[in-house]
């Protein structure tokens, strides 16, 4: 995007952001709320385009501005979480999964993605507590089931060639 467009979205977001909030009390919507969910939906649009070609600067930055915009919007943080872990922006992944959980705690692809993550890093308790979790909410889902298996053999694995390490030292 070019730099006035650039300007022109933080422009937009700073006005939406000072708008006086006028709702009366018995009010759900407002002008205000209306506009800012047109803006971080387009955001949201235009990120998910810019994952699928693979411009994961760019749609970090529209996620981001997501985040900003409507903070308790759990999927916007679960979106920047997916494009970071695509950049294997591990570290950063995690801490978005970490958001997207603390707003929805039984967001399955937050916490499948922050135990693959985790994996990735070679962190595989705090995976495989992940995928417990997951495997707690939905049961069925086959996905968690074999990473767990495939968890506990490489964990078996470790073992089994540790006590082979410490029988070959004695």
């Amino acid at each position: 995007r070019s730099s006035s467009e650039k300007d022109n979205l933080a422009d937009a977001t700073a006005r939406i952001k000072a708008l006086p909030d006028d709702r009366p009390p018995t009010a759900i919507y407002t002008t205000n709320d209306i506009i800012a969910e047109v803006v971080y939906m387009r955001l949201m649009r235009d990120g998910v385009a810019a994952m699928e070609r693979r411009d994961f600067p760019r749609a970090e930055e529209l996620f981001a501005h997501v985040t900003e915009i409507a903070p308790d919007f759990a999927e916007g943080w679960n979106k920047r979480a997916t494009v970071r872990y695509l950049a294997e922006d591990f570290a950063g992944a995690i801490a978005d999964c970490a958001e997207t959980i603390a707003r929805k705690p039984r967001h399955f692809g937050a916490l499948s993605g922050q135990g693959l993550c985790h994996m990735a890093l070679g962190q595989h308790r705090e995976a495989a507590d992940l995928f417990r979790r997951v495997l707690v909410y939905s049961p069925e889902d086959k996905e968690a089931q074999q990473v767990l298996l495939h968890l506990y053999g490489t964990a078996e694995e470790r073992a089994t060639a540790a006590a082979a390490n410490a029988a070959r030292r004695q």
